[in-house]
C-alpha cells in the first residue's frame, strides 16, 4: 500500500496528520515549538512512507474493522506490542519509555481511538518524537 493510500484511511478515521502532530506536542516540554513541529512533520510523512510502519498502522486499522473487542480489556496485548514495534522500528529501544509516556497519558486523539488505533498511533507518534530528539543530540 502507497503511504498517501494509509494516509487517506486514517484521515477517513479522524486520524489526520494535524491531530497527531498537534497530540504529540502536547507532551511537548521545550523551546522552537514551531521548529520541532516542523521537523516532527517531516518525520511523520517519512515513515508513513515506510512498508514496515505502513504494514502495522494497516494492521491496526484491519482489527478495529474486523476484530470485535468491547473496551480495551486488560488481558488484550497484541495492541501494546502492535504500538512498541512501531514505536521501536522508529526510533530504537528508547522510543519505549515515550511510548508508554504517550499510552499512560492518552494526550490529544488517543483518548478518543479505539484500543488498537490508539497505541498504533501512540507507537508511531512516539517514535517519531523518539527519532527527531535523537536527531537533535547528534
Amino acid at each position: 500500500m502507497e503511504g498517501t493510500g494509509l494516509i487517506r484511511r486514517l484521515n477517513e478515521r479522524g486520524i489526520t496528520l494535524n491531530a497527531m502532530l498537534e497530540t504529540a506536542m502536547e507532551l511537548y516540554i521545550g523551546e522552537e515549538r514551531e521548529k520541532v513541529r516542523e521537523e516532527l512533520k517531516e518525520l511523520m510523512l517519512r515513515y508513513l512512507d515506510d512498508i514496515n510502519v505502513q504494514a502495522l498502522l494497516t494492521a491496526a486499522l484491519l482489527l478495529e474493522e474486523n476484530f470485535e473487542v468491547d473496551g480495551d480489556p486488560v488481558n488484550l496485548v497484541a495492541d501494546e506490542l502492535i504500538g512498541i514495534s512501531i514505536a521501536e522500528l522508529i526510533g530504537g529501544k528508547m522510543a519505549l519509555f515515550n511510548f508508554f509516556y504517550y499510552d499512560t497519558r492518552k494526550p490529544g486523539i488517543l483518548a478518543e481511538l479505539p484500543p488498537f488505533l490508539d497505541d498504533a498511533v501512540g507507537g508511531f507518534i512516539a517514535g517519531c518524537m523518539t527519532r527527531l530528539f535523537e536527531r537533535e543530540r547528534q
